[in-house]
């Protein structure tokens, strides 16, 4: 059994921890919390999606591990975390592996410890029977940019991914469930903006060098959907990566392209909606994200674009609404 590793965190709450039982130990440091990384043969990690009650629970909307406070029935804090997944999904791990110590720290210099165990699991999360928070869902490392998640939560998920091997990590038989025409898994929902000028140019934004997806390569202005429907999910991106304001009524949807780029990565599913009106000119209202925003015409399109992006343009120009790529033939 590996060591806990032992570090500081100076956050507001544990990682994963519901608000009750945050609240019962805020000023009681001698009550840890415990939360749990599960993660899967895939390299993905189970994540929850919190309640959205604003001033209510904490992290409201948010994605975290699963997890809580030690109550007097516990002799462990891994009867802790035991109890806590079984209470909140109903899930059994057979083994759990102390890996860290996280300290929650306060203003008034309480400091709650969290124990952190991870444990191998390869289930499907949509057949637990969740009794808190919203959905669980699997994520790569790579997706965690993406969420709405805790920065201490996130580096948590990354530094567990690096220090298993990678064969562990990664393996392939990956490959042999997306194979199958049996199987069923889920497809991740990307939105994207098509904002064409009245003379003809399309909005694309050169994304940042440090992306995890297409680092300094151009792109049309998207986002994954949270706990919102497509439209709203473009409205709110337009909004907070480029001080665009749109209309539900002013949105119509131009193309979807149906994609994977590995054979061991998720299938996405990318809808492009043309906003035939809006208000605002772009701005970087996100630069660690997006470094500029650009209008191009259609037939001299940036050599670094995003090649499913490029490829749902034309589409479009030629009016085809739907689009493969990435698919074995």
């Amino acid at each position: 059994m590996a060591s806990p590793v032992s570090s500081s965190d100076h956050v507001s709450a544990p990682a994963g921890a519901p608000a009750d039982q945050y609240a019962a130990t805020r000023h009681a440091a001698e009550t840890a919390n415990a939360s749990a990384l599960i993660y899967n043969d895939r390299g993905e990690y189970l994540l929850h999606l919190r309640d959205y009650f604003p001033g209510q629970i904490w992290e409201p909307g948010m994605w975290s591990l699963l997890g809580g406070g030690r109550e007097p029935q516990d002799a462990t804090l891994e009867h802790t975390v035991r109890r806590e997944l079984a209470e909140e999904a109903g899930l059994d791990p057979a083994d759990l592996t102390p890996f860290a110590t996280e300290y929650a720290s306060h203003d008034d210099g309480t400091t709650v410890p969290i124990a952190i165990y991870a444990a191998r699991w390869n289930g499907d999360p949509r057949e637990l029977h969740l009794t808190e928070g919203v959905m669980l869902a699997w994520f790569t490392p790579g997706d965690l940019h993406r969420l709405r998640i805790a920065e201490t939560t996130s580096d948590l998920v990354r530094r567990h991914a690096a220090s298993l091997p990678t064969a562990q990590s990664r393996p392939e038989p990956v490959a042999e469930c997306l194979a199958s025409p049996h199987g069923t898994v889920p497809n991740i929902i990307g939105v994207h903006l098509y904002l064409e000028r009245p003379d003809g140019t399309v909005l694309l934004g050169l994304r940042h060098p440090d992306s995890a997806f297409a680092p300094s390569t151009w792109h049309v202005l998207a986002g994954h959907c949270e706990q919102e429907n497509a439209i709203a999910c473009l409205i709110r991106e337009a909004r907070e990566e480029a001080g665009l304001h749109i209309e539900r009524e002013d949105v119509e949807l131009v193309h979807v392209v149906h994609h994977i780029d590995k054979p061991r990565n998720p299938p996405r599913m990318g809808l492009f909606f043309r906003a035939r009106t809006w208000s605002g000119e772009p701005v970087l209202r996100e630069p660690d994200k997006c470094t500029q925003w650009q209008f191009w015409d259609p037939a001299a399109l940036p050599g670094d674009l995003v090649p499913y992006t490029r490829l749902a343009i034309a589409k479009i120009q030629n009016g085809e609404l739907y689009s493969e790529t990435g698919w074995p033939a």
